[in-house]
């Protein structure tokens, strides 16, 4: 049997694709934003700050929490999100090796 398409890409090169697919929506980075800013975890607010409907909300958290860069906790009927400090460090770390990898010169192009 022949491999996968991903099985042929380093696990690196697979876990940065899809940290980085979690993030490619501006929802998302506005999301991760107010999280960032208020380096807390953000209940329900997100709604009125954003100004999309909650289950437009709840979708994006999903993602973002499916890939591992939030995580949250239910507390009764609110659930809270925070960033995942493990996995933001090592998407971090990651992202900057491969944009630091760049050593183009002025004769590109």
């Amino acid at each position: 049997m022949g491999l996968t398409k991903t099985e042929i890409f380093t696990d690196e090169q697979n876990q940065l694709a899809q940290l980085l697919k979690a993030m490619a929506h501006p929802a998302r980075i506005a999301i991760l934003q107010r999280i960032l800013k208020s380096n807390t975890c953000i209940c329900g607010d997100l709604v009125e700050e954003l100004g999309l409907a909650q289950a437009t909300i709840s979708q994006h958290l999903k993602e973002l929490k499916n890939a591992g860069i939030i995580r949250g906790t239910i507390e009764g009927v609110s659930v809270c999100y925070c960033i995942n400090p493990i996995v933001w460090k090592q998407l971090e770390l990651q992202l900057g090796a491969f944009l630091g990898s760049y050593k183009g010169g002025p004769n590109c192009c």
